[in-house]
């Protein structure tokens, strides 16, 4: 990988907050390298929950996590030249040079002038069943996370789980999926209790307490799953067509401290400008943390426009920064 070219911004995290920060840094007219650690962007709301409805969007009565991060994918496009995008690739750290920061990726290298932190609680990936074979697996119809429920219309699913996210799921495609079988480790669910008193009256086929412990396949597809009744010598092979493991996702800042930023638990500390304690680092969204922070998509959103406004300031100090509505950037640029 080059490190040549210097860009003006790099946005680590590729959620929400990190797009519409992209987007913004674009609308200012300058250059942006935006860095996930995942392989797409949209952060939680497309991995974890792309088909529940989110209620506090300005302007949006209701709208899903999937078409929530179509949107700002589709409102970053316009800005497409002067945006680079990395994913995959996880930020390790980063040092201060003459012209701005070097950081350091487990792929390589990327210059830059200044750096918006919108990783949230850092990095995140699924927690996986822990038994042979299931790397191979998840190439095909073995899934973390339910990204359309289309694909899973007139299949046999087995969910692994007793989450928000398990239930959610096994409730939803009810209906869709020829059959669904939810297996919990624990007698109990742990979702919400409207799900459980949902999923209580719906056809999902609910074994409980099992656990998954082998992978039927024939190394290419999965073709079934063996569970075992917990404390005891029972097992059962469920055939399905699909295999959702909704046992969540971990997150990690484990490269904070490397970072070398003050930090509080999983955050980065910012002022009111949403400075950290390095001059030309800025942190928005989950990644930031201030006195009477709200923990909202939407407070994200607000944030962007500051953070992306102090870096040119911090930039191009010699500039004229003054603000200009949207509408008349875009009038200009067009």
């Amino acid at each position: 990988m080059s490190v040549e070219e210097i860009y003006d911004i790099t946005i680590v995290g590729g959620g929400p907050v990190g797009l519409f920060a992209a987007f913004y840094a674009g609308l200012r007219g300058v250059s942006v390298k935006l860095i996930e650690s995942l392989a797409e962007l949209g952060g939680q709301p497309a991995i974890l929950y792309p088909e529940k409805m989110i209620y506090d969007i300005p302007a949006y009565p209701a709208i899903s996590g999937k078409d929530l991060v179509e949107q700002l994918i589709q409102q970053l496009e316009r800005f497409a030249s002067s945006t680079q995008i990395c994913l995959k690739e996880e930020v390790k750290s980063f040092e201060k040079t003459d012209d701005g920061f070097l950081i350091q990726t487990d792929k390589g290298q990327h210059r830059t002038r200044a750096i918006i932190l919108a990783c949230g609680n850092g990095a995140f990936a699924p927690r996986p069943l822990g038994l042979p074979g299931e790397e191979v697996y998840a190439d095909s119809n073995l899934h973390y996370h339910v990204k359309s429920l289309e694909d899973f219309v007139d299949k046999n699913v087995v969910i692994c789980g007793g989450g928000d996210s398990a239930v959610d799921w096994a409730n939803s495609l009810q209906g869709l999926a020829k059959s669904v079988t939810l297996v919990h480790r624990r007698n109990a669910f742990r979702a919400h209790e409207h799900s459980v008193a949902v999923l209580e009256q719906s056809s999902v086929t609910k074994l409980t307490p099992y656990v998954p412990v082998a992978l039927l396949g024939d190394g290419q597809k999965l073709k079934g799953l063996r569970v075992q009744r917990v404390k005891s010598d029972e097992v059962l092979d469920l055939d399905l067509d699909a295999l959702i493991v909704s046992f969540g996702f971990s997150s990690s800042n484990k490269n904070l401290k490397a970072w070398g930023l003050e930090a509080e638990r999983s955050s980065v500390k910012v002022s009111a400008l949403l400075e950290t304690s390095q001059a030309g680092i800025y942190a928005v969204g989950d990644a930031a943390t201030y006195v009477g922070k709200a923990d909202l998509i939407a407070t994200g959103f607000g944030e962007a426009p500051m953070a992306v406004n102090q870096a040119i300031n911090y930039i191009y100090p010699e500039r004229d920064n003054r603000l200009v509505h949207s509408t008349s950037l875009i009038k200009e640029k067009e």
